[in-house]
């Protein structure tokens, strides 16, 4: 579609697009410039801990959060008009819940479940844990805040704005669901070709475009936080 042909609202897609881009590219680059001292510092038990698990926040908020924070402040967007409503929301946590059943099986025949622990995925979580009141709850709700809760909305506002940008009146052709299920996959590394790694990539395609294709069918995204949340990051 040409500049001319495109509506205000697509325009304006576009650009929010090019900042969550322009940003998760900038940070992505940051990152593995000092990487290699992040790794020391992260594994450096004489800093305190709340001091390393907010490095660790910071870099993946600015990875999957500052760019969809930056635009929704730029429109005035309210987390409301993302679907974290009410209405809904037992819904919405069950059908997404569904969604990963694929992933969940897959995980157990490859014998990689290795217990049940939010955010255990996450290196410095059962450290925190660990530690005294208040550090575990301030620790625990950093780590939520950065991996549970953006992680997961990142998805849901991209895909988002995907759809308004490429709009379509077929319910199972969503592009923001299929799209950002593909950046999953390549975030994550899932790709290969391997029958188990094929396997894999599938199960978090249907995990991924499940969740958003709800979240658009019940108007309520805490499916997805509540996924990243309790099942993606716990296994």
């Amino acid at each position: 579609m040409s500049h001319a042909n495109r509506t205000a609202d697509q325009r304006r897609a576009d650009a929010d697009l090019w900042i969550i881009t322009i940003v998760s590219v900038l940070f992505l680059g940051f990152y593995m410039a000092v990487q290699s001292w992040f790794v020391k510092y992260s594994r450096d038990f004489n800093i305190p801990v709340l001091y390393r698990v907010l490095a660790g926040a910071v870099f993946q908020f600015g990875l999957a959060g500052l760019g969809i924070t930056i635009v929704m402040a730029k429109n005035r967007e309210s987390f409301a008009g993302h679907g974290l409503v009410r209405a809904r929301i037992g819904q919405s946590l069950f059908l997404s819940s569904l969604c990963f059943i694929p992933t969940f099986l897959f995980l157990h025949f490859m014998h990689r479940i290795d217990g049940w622990l939010p955010f255990q995925s996450v290196w410095v979580t059962k450290e925190v844990i660990c530690k005294g009141f208040p550090v575990n709850a301030v620790g625990v709700l950093i780590i939520w805040t950065a991996w549970g809760f953006f992680e997961g909305f990142n998805y849901v506002v991209i895909s988002d704005i995907i759809n308004r940008r490429y709009p379509t009146k077929c319910r199972w052709l969503n592009w923001g669901a299929i799209i950002c299920a593909i950046l999953c996959i390549l975030i994550h590394g899932l790709v290969g070709v391997t029958p188990e790694d094929i396997i894999e990539m599938l199960a978090t395609m249907a995990l991924i475009y499940g969740m958003l294709i709800i979240r658009e069918q019940t108007q309520n995204a805490w499916g997805v936080i509540f996924v990243f949340t309790f099942l993606w990051n716990a296994m």
